[in-house]
């Protein structure tokens, strides 16, 4: 009688469970719908990390791209810290930059660390923006109902 319990809860729980893990696998699954009229995201970078730098700039793309957001999408990318690498002119993302700057998306960096860090503006890209702090952006931007991405 014990055993005709235990085959009985395990039935019921496999019956239970079936169709939650046929939904999570649904294959016709095409997303959430963006039902709304705009949406604005603020994605920051921290780390020189090439890859991280690279990794965030296609992130940016791909969201700009996406069918569900396209035409929808207000979007800022916002350097500070070892993030303000990816400005330089000496390395390889000037043309990833401007081909999202022409899509719409803001380029800011983030004076404090110009200052802190003795960087001369001149070794910056010139179509870039300035907020105050890096940080102060994201409080701001997140208390305006910006979506915040840190990828």
């Amino acid at each position: 009688m014990k055993n005709l319990i235990k085959y009985f809860i395990i039935i019921v729980g496999v019956a239970l469970l079936k169709p939650a893990l046929a939904q999570t696998t649904n294959a016709d699954y095409q997303g959430a719908p963006a039902t709304k009229d705009h949406y604005k995201a603020l994605y920051f970078i921290d780390e020189a990390d090439p890859a991280k730098i690279k990794m965030t700039l296609r992130n940016i793309d791909n969201a700009l791209e996406d069918p569900r957001l396209k035409g929808k999408l207000e979007v800022e990318l916002v350097a500070f810290a070892g993030g303000y690498t990816m400005f330089l002119k000496e390395n390889p993302y000037e043309a990833s930059l401007l081909a999202l700057q022409k899509k719409g998306v803001i380029l800011a960096e983030c004076s404090n660390t110009v200052r802190e860090r003795n960087i001369d503006k001149a070794t910056l890209f010139s179509f870039i923006g300035y907020v105050p702090s890096g940080n102060g952006e994201i409080i701001i931007r997140g208390n305006d109902g910006w979506t915040i991405v840190h990828p």
